[in-house]
């Protein structure tokens, strides 16, 4: 299938070449490199310059004969100050006729300058999100999540998310087991169980298909300082407690209490992250009986201690106290 990335000058390259490795690795995996045809449409120049000093060769333009496309994704450009009425007139005219289309970072702001998100729900870049809101407030825009699913439309945060997106079009395309095979090829996971406003909080697990397992995982997230046994868990989602961890270990590759321990290590990472509070603080709220827990889970999981791992990224003068831990689900999808 042909994926198409439109790419207007100045583009952010990482919103080219981060999507299309996931592509390209996905076909190499699949053993058929045209499971995936992926092509850079420009706006007019068949070289387009990027960020980081980096110039593509565009193999179409706007410009060029109309031909099939499975996926359009626009890329994002920092800047976003011109809209050029041909690219709007393009997009207006090419949309119709994909099976998806989406965005990353601001190029969901000429997809909203083309009218393609009337009703939709979408994301942008956390830093972009006040001046998307200001030019189109009649368009829900959720700043926090890494990227949203409306219907045939995607749209993503911007930079790395457009990986994450990718990914997940690779799992429609192809199915879990194949995304994961490239997630894993490319050291990435399948989904963070975060919003942007995470940032680089550690990553906890993969968000099951499965609804009652989904539904554990948010009643885990929600209640980390509880006990939180096997039994309980089980019993909040209406599963037997050796079903529950069967068909938990089955989705996810990892057993319940594997999925609790990395879930609290995460929350207590991010508290180490953002607030000065006391190792024994931080171990009560995160859901650890005690600090030695504590340790020891960062000791299995991360390969140092809590003070070690404060003290490697923790940046300095970013201290701000924060009253419990908090865990939010990253991929937000809505129909």
């Amino acid at each position: 299938m042909r994926i198409v990335i439109l790419a207007p000058p100045g583009v952010q390259s990482l919103d080219i070449v981060g999507p299309a490795e996931v592509f390209w690795e996905a076909a190499r995996r699949l053993g058929d490199m045209t499971k995936y045809d992926i092509q850079i449409m420009s706006t007019g120049a068949s070289s387009i310059g990027g960020t980081g000093q980096l110039r593509f060769v565009a193999d179409r333009t706007i410009f060029d004969p109309d031909e099939p496309i499975d996926t359009l994704l626009v890329a994002g450009d920092p800047s976003f100050q011109i809209i050029d009425p041909d690219l709007i007139s393009w997009l207006q005219r090419r949309v119709p006729t994909v099976r998806r289309y989406g965005s990353i970072c601001t190029g969901v702001f000429l997809l909203g300058a083309a009218g393609l998100l009337d009703g939709k729900r979408v994301t942008t870049h956390w830093e972009c999100a006040p001046k998307f809101s200001k030019e189109f407030p009649e368009i829900e825009l959720d700043a926090d999540a890494i990227y949203i699913r409306d219907g045939a439309l995607i749209t993503a945060a911007g930079v790395t998310a457009g990986i994450d997106l990718a990914l997940a079009l690779v799992e429609e395309d192809y199915g879990r087991e194949v995304a994961l095979i490239v997630a894993r090829y490319m050291v990435m996971f399948m989904k963070r169980p975060g919003g942007q406003s995470q940032f680089s909080a550690h990553l906890v697990g993969q968000m099951s298909e499965t609804t009652l397992i989904q539904r554990a995982q948010d009643f885990i997230l929600a209640n980390l300082a509880s006990s939180l046994s096997i039994e309980t868990v089980a019993s909040k989602v209406g599963m037997s407690t050796r079903n529950f961890g069967r068909v938990f270990r089955q989705e996810l590759g990892l057993t319940p209490i594997d999925f609790i321990t990395a879930a609290r290590t995460d929350a207590a990472r991010r508290l180490l992250e953002d607030t000065d509070q006391p190792l024994q603080r931080i171990a009560s709220v995160s859901g650890f009986v005690d600090v030695h827990a504590m340790r020891r889970a960062f000791a299995k999981t991360i390969g140092v201690s809590p003070n070690e791992y404060r003290a490697r990224f923790q940046p300095a003068g970013t201290w701000r106290r924060l009253p419990q831990a908090k865990s939010s689900t990253v991929v937000q999808l809505s129909n």
